[in-house]
């Protein structure tokens, strides 16, 4: 919410479906809620370059566990020949990158999960996205033009904004492998760990 200002409820009413949503938009976006949803979708490797937008929230706790494999890489391009490499050998991978290093590895992206149609399970931090805005009308370029490239491209996405856009990733990552189709999701707000 711009301003500052907080929302009042009454302390004896119920909220409405409005208030419920405002709240729900405006809670913190948890990494444990995406972290269970990529367990869920059978992800045994996540590669990654280090980002400020999911560092605290998803990288630094995938590091810790024990179920989740954290291959760390020099550039993001490097990513997409290692996810394709897993997925020959059965293994999922998930690729937890930045908006600008998805727009670094576009070569990379074009030829393996477009042209070659593997399932690279792209992770998008949207560093720097308004709150309020909408993707394509963000005031930074670079994240105004993820989506229309994504469409372009052919490649279906997510935005991951609440807590109960996480249940879209596991059946998301599914239809990847089961499809042989890539898959992006954005992270639109910078995820907490608790």
């Amino acid at each position: 919410m711009s301003g500052g200002g907080a929302i009042m409820h009454a302390p004896a009413a119920s909220p409405d479906k409005g208030e419920q949503a405002m709240d729900q938009a405006e809670a913190p976006l948890q990494g444990a809620a995406i972290i269970a949803a990529i367990k869920k979708a059978g992800v045994d490797y996540v590669l990654s370059v280090p980002d400020l937008h999911t560092s605290t929230g998803l990288l630094k706790p995938i590091a810790h566990d024990p179920d989740l494999k954290l291959i760390r890489v020099c550039k993001e391009d490097e990513t997409l020949g290692i996810a394709a490499g897993l997925s020959y050998g059965d293994r999922r991978a998930l690729i937890l990158i930045q908006y600008t290093g998805f727009l670094y590895a576009m070569n990379a992206i074009r030829a393996m999960a477009c042209e070659q149609s593997m399932p690279m399970c792209l992770m998008i931090g949207l560093l720097g996205k308004e709150p309020e805005k909408a993707s394509r009308d963000s005031g930074r370029f670079g994240v105004r033009i993820i989506e229309p490239l994504l469409d372009v491209m052919g490649i279906a996405f997510h935005r991951i904004a609440q807590d109960a856009d996480a249940g879209l990733i596991a059946p998301a990552i599914e239809a990847a492998y089961m499809q042989s189709k890539p898959v992006a999701f954005l992270i639109e707000r910078r995820p907490v760990h608790a």
